[in-house]
């Protein structure tokens, strides 16, 4: 039996089986069937208002759409097995089976380029808040364990070679600020998405006099679109969520690289939690970071779906093409990896072993306070340059020796400055190296738990 199409009044073939499969949207904007529903609700009510439908079809039309969301909300499969073309066919359809007629009256003024928009907007918008959401859980895990660990001391690298020692709290909320950002992006994002196209019709607006300021309060919009060729063809809104989506997934990825080396056996800073690890089919003593090296994988998938809507678009021609179908399959994968993903690694922060001793142990060895000890020359009046030349020499004479700077005896210092004293062991020691970052930002004890303190807040805050 064929297919019926909202658009099939002047065509007289049928369609090509290869095509209509082709042209078919279905299979992946069901998912958009609560946002259809809510945005046909509101579109009844605004040709109330506009004299179009009486109270009481508007009340018998909204009514069926309630009804067809319960029916779809109990047997969600329903519309996978459907014949329809795409979403807004199928609940056109299931809503005639309700009301008659009037299903077809309620597409009057309306077209499926400003329904598919609006569609798109309140589905991103109600998934952004959730997003949200994972990114404040997030957050607070990171907060959670730099207290819990406030006092534990490791490497901190440039070049990935051991370059200054800090805190782990410190190097905790670096990945903080980071997803702090994040969350500021997806805001700003979904401030500029909360614009409603419906009523702009196909391209050119609606003859009929729905009031589209209301129609937007109706659904949540902060204000309608001011042009309905930019309203029908704009897809800014999910290219501005696939960019977040790409930040910050590509920020997870780095948390999720440093946790895989940390975890390895040349690190041992870390353990995984045998709940996101697995094992080896062939070699029993293996413990593998899977979640981490899924989420570093998937971060690539995100950034494809950024490009291929990015190529999609540069070309468009005012206004709508149906090209733009193409902006749903990559939103919609974004939406459920960075979903995963976020939980993912909030499941991996809340289980992991710290290691203390093995932190500690690295950040004691490769000469780490070996600017501390430049810095040292620097207060005697030796200008930094010239310390850091000084210093240099100092590390390769110890390194020559197989002793760390601490180790090396006072007269080897000597030999090279008369300026060393006793007191340059005390400058050394790792808990003196960090506890003298006080500056604003910096991994002293004390400016870290400051920190620490303003992140919890700056968590909390709608700004």
């Amino acid at each position: 039996m064929a297919k019926a199409k909202l658009w099939g009044g002047r065509f007289t073939a049928e369609e090509d089986p290869l095509f209509a499969e082709f042209n078919d949207s279905l299979p992946f904007d069901r998912e958009l069937i609560e946002e259809d529903i809510e945005g046909s609700i509101a579109y009844a009510r605004g040709l109330e208002r506009a004299g179009v439908f009486t109270p009481k079809e508007r009340r018998r039309v909204e009514a069926g759409l309630v009804n067809l969301r319960k029916a779809n909300r109990c047997n969600p499969a329903k519309i996978i097995r459907s014949q329809a073309e795409d979403v807004h066919s199928f609940v056109e359809e299931e809503l005639r089976k309700r009301v008659g007629a009037l299903a077809l009256k309620l597409h009057t003024g309306r077209s499926r380029n400003d329904q598919v928009a609006t569609d798109l907007r309140l589905y991103l918008r109600k998934k952004e808040f959730a997003v949200e959401e994972d990114v404040d859980h997030l957050l607070e895990t990171i907060a959670s364990a730099a207290k819990n660990h406030a006092d534990v001391m490791m490497p901190g690298y440039t070049h990935l070679q051991r370059a200054q020692p800090v805190l782990f709290a410190h190097y905790l909320m670096a990945y903080g600020e980071m997803f702090l950002r994040d969350r500021q992006r997806l805001r700003e994002a979904r401030a500029r998405m909360n614009i409603s196209p419906l009523g702009s019709g196909a391209l050119s607006g609606t003859i009929y006099q729905v009031d589209r300021r209301l129609l937007a309060h109706d659904l949540g919009f902060h204000i309608e679109s001011a042009n309905s060729m930019d309203s029908v063809s704009d897809r800014d809104f999910v290219l501005d969520f696939l960019y977040f989506a790409s930040t910050l997934l590509m920020h997870l990825s780095r948390l999720a690289e440093d946790m895989i080396l940390f975890s390895s056996a040349e690190f041992g800073f870390v353990q995984l939690d045998d709940c996101v690890a697995s094992g080896s089919s062939l070699m029993p003593q293996k413990k593998n970071p899977d979640a981490l090296e899924l989420i570093r994988g998937k971060t690539g998938r995100v950034f494809g779906h950024l490009m291929a809507l990015l190529t999609v678009l540069k070309g468009l021609p005012m206004t709508y093409n149906k090209d733009l179908q193409e902006d749903k399959e990559g939103l919609l994968d974004a939406v459920r990896t960075v979903l995963v993903c976020l939980r993912m690694t909030g499941k991996v922060l809340e289980t992991i072993k710290i290691h203390p001793e093995r932190m500690r142990q690295a950040a004691a060895q490769g000469h780490l306070n070996a600017t501390e000890l430049a810095d040292y020359l620097v207060a005697k009046g030796i200008p930094f340059r010239n310390a850091h030349h000084l210093v240099g020499g100092i590390v390769m004479r110890a390194s020559e020796l197989g002793l760390t700077l601490e180790e090396l005896p006072l007269e080897k210092y000597k030999g090279f400055s008369a300026l060393f004293e006793k007191d340059v062991y005390e400058h050394l020691r790792l808990e003196t190296v960090i506890a003298r970052r006080i500056a604003f930002g910096g991994t002293a004890p004390d400016s870290v738990l400051s920190a620490l303190k303003s992140f919890r807040k700056r968590i909390k805050s709608k700004k």
